[in-house]
Parts: structure tokens; C-alpha cells; sequence
């Protein structure tokens, strides 16, 4: 009997401490949440405008919605209205000040007027807006 138990109570000690260790102390599983739900499209080919006091502009960018576009034939995929998109961002982007492109809070404010002027003027459902890359001269 005394050796049914010496054999018993470690098995029951090991089973013990490892249902603890499970449901206590092991590290639990983070659910990432996605910090941008959607997907984002680079608009192609980038923007040149002409800015106030006699500059320009080159400016990438690209939006985030709900999901992607299909690509037909292997081609670049394009929203479906991306000419009217190309031509609200052109137009809000066209006399900008300068400084609203470099300075970062300005940078910030006019990303958000450019959702906002996509959002009343185009059917597509654009979520955020992103200038990825901007050269000025």
C-alpha cells in the first residue's frame, strides 16, 4: 500500500502543479488588435502640384478602406473611382501653403481635410488618408 501511494501522490502533485501552471501563471496569448483594420492603396502614379508662392510639390499617397481592390490582369489595383480621387486630392493639395506640407500639426490638418473632402466627394468608403512621401521645391 505504502508504495501505491509513494507512486500516487508525486503523480498527483505533478498533475496539480501543471493544471496551476496553465490556467495561472503561464503567459497568456495578447489578442492583437490590427492597428489599421483595412488595407492600403498606394495611388499611382504620385502627385505634383503647384503650391502658393510659386513652389511645388511631389506628394505619394495612399488611403486606407474596408479591403482592397482585385487587380485586373496583373495590373496595378485602382479604386473604382480613381480619377475622381486623384482630382479632389489634387484640387485640395493645389495653392496649399508650403508649411502645410512640412509642418508636421499642419501636415496632420490637411490629411484630415483631404479624407474629409474624399469622403463628401467620391463613393468610395476612405477611411484615412496618408501622404507617404513629399518632396518640396
Amino acid at each position: 500500500m505504502k508504495k501505491k501511494l509513494m507512486i500516487v501522490i508525486p503523480l498527483v502533485l505533478l498533475l496539480a502543479g501543471g493544471g496551476a501552471y496553465k490556467t495561472v501563471l503561464a503567459p497568456k496569448k495578447a489578442n492583437a488588435k490590427a492597428k489599421i483594420p483595412g488595407a492600403l492603396l498606394q495611388l499611382d502614379p504620385e502627385f505634383v502640384v503647384n503650391l502658393s508662392g510659386g513652389r511645388y510639390a511631389k506628394v505619394s499617397v495612399a488611403v486606407d478602406v474596408p479591403t482592397a481592390p482585385k487587380s485586373v490582369n496583373g495590373a496595378i489595383p485602382e479604386l473604382k473611382q480613381n480619377a475622381a480621387v486623384r482630382a479632389v486630392i489634387t484640387d485640395v493639395l493645389t495653392g496649399a501653403e508650403p508649411d502645410a506640407l512640412i509642418s508636421r500639426t499642419a501636415r496632420h490638418r490637411l490629411v484630415v481635410q483631404l479624407a474629409k473632402a474624399l469622403r463628401a466627394e467620391t463613393d468610395e468608403s476612405i477611411k484615412r488618408v496618408y501622404l507617404t512621401d513629399i518632396a518640396i521645391q
